[in-house]
């Protein structure tokens, strides 16, 4: 149990202290602007690079995210591993590009009151009607596709391969992430 809670500590988080630049390729541009009143809420994870601290998520992951009147954004991610159990990772965002709102920084790990291990969170692509949001950080390394419902209709889930194309990722590396409505 506290193995689980220890490796899930990390779940979500781009640590991109420890991921290499690719010097052959420019950033993932960020978008333009990001209402964080619009931003905040509920969402399911539709895909993902898949990655270490997410390796026991079998289904139903999905992220949310509150504004805190110090200005910071409370993150709680919640899935469920292939035994049926529901883990969860409580975590902190603040906002890095206060111009677009578009690039943060999200930690999980907390001591003393003082989070450490910041990882990158860029929103490189955003459905003007908050429906999807697509997030990434300089590396290519990691990345996700949001939605605000379990499921992505065929027509969306091409303008988000195009986004991913147009952002230097390989829509190929994104896993689709399952979703039972009856849980």
């Amino acid at each position: 149990m506290i193995t689980n809670k220890i490796a899930f500590l990390l779940f979500m988080v781009p640590i991109t202290c420890f991921a290499k630049e690719n010097s052959n390729m420019n950033e993932p541009t960020v978008v333009t602007y990001v209402s964080l009143e619009r931003y905040v809420g509920l969402w399911y994870e539709i895909a993902k690079i898949p990655n270490p601290f997410q390796k026991k998520c079998a289904k139903n992951t999905t992220a949310e995210y509150a504004i805190r009147k110090d200005g910071k954004i409370n993150v709680m991610n919640r899935c469920t591993k292939t035994d049926g159990e529901i883990i969860t990772a409580l975590g902190t965002a603040k906002i890095v590009d206060k111009t677009t709102n578009a690039k943060l920084k999200v930690s999980f790990v907390k001591l003393f009151g003082i989070n450490l291990f910041w990882g990158d969170y860029w929103i490189v692509g955003l459905d003007e009607d908050y429906r999807y949001a697509i997030v990434g950080d300089p590396s290519r390394k990691y990345g996700w596709v949001l939605s605000r419902t379990p499921q992505l209709s065929d027509e969306i889930w091409l303008q988000v391969n195009e986004i991913l194309k147009g952002q230097g990722y390989n829509p190929e590396d994104f896993v689709k992430t399952i979703h039972e409505t009856n849980e």
